[in-house]
């Protein structure tokens, strides 16, 4: 019980945290996602939801770990990730991520027959309220000379 209290201090302490945000921390508090509610059910919790991967050559596959931890009471569990493209592939945790515990998710892409700006998309479902999370990754592709 008294961790389930603890717990749930601190979540409200992020909550409370990201309200009170300085026009000088705007860029540290859309790093942080929290996706859920304090009940029962497990909460996912992200550093962050996007990634820009900045210039890179065509033909270049590069790879992002989004990294997570379940700030819930109990187990999460990934359902499916699906990418917006076939370009783009999600490697994610098939087993359940006990409370506590943290887990990632790795975003694949492969700039192969790509060109100028590009914006991908994993749709990652879980078993978190809600259920649906958005991950992006972003680039620009140059043709190599």
């Amino acid at each position: 019980m008294k961790q389930k209290v603890l717990l749930i201090l601190i979540m409200a302490g992020f909550l409370f945290a990201g309200c009170s945000i300085s026009p000088d921390n705007k860029k540290v508090a859309k790093k942080i996602d929290v996706i859920g509610d304090a009940s029962e059910t497990p909460i996912i919790y992200f550093e962050n939801t996007e990634h820009n991967f900045g210039k890179i050559f065509q033909g270049e596959k590069v790879s992002y770990t989004f990294k997570f931890q379940n700030i819930g009471l109990s187990d999460l569990i990934i359902k499916n990730a699906t990418a917006s493209c076939g370009c783009t592939v999600p490697k994610f945790p098939r087993k359940p991520i006990a409370s506590g515990e943290s887990a990632d998710i790795e975003v694949i892409f492969d700039s192969s027959d790509r060109h100028g700006r590009q914006l991908k998309t994993v749709t990652v479902w879980t078993n978190c309220n809600p259920e649906k999370i958005k991950l992006q990754i972003t680039s620009e592709i140059v043709e190599p000379n």
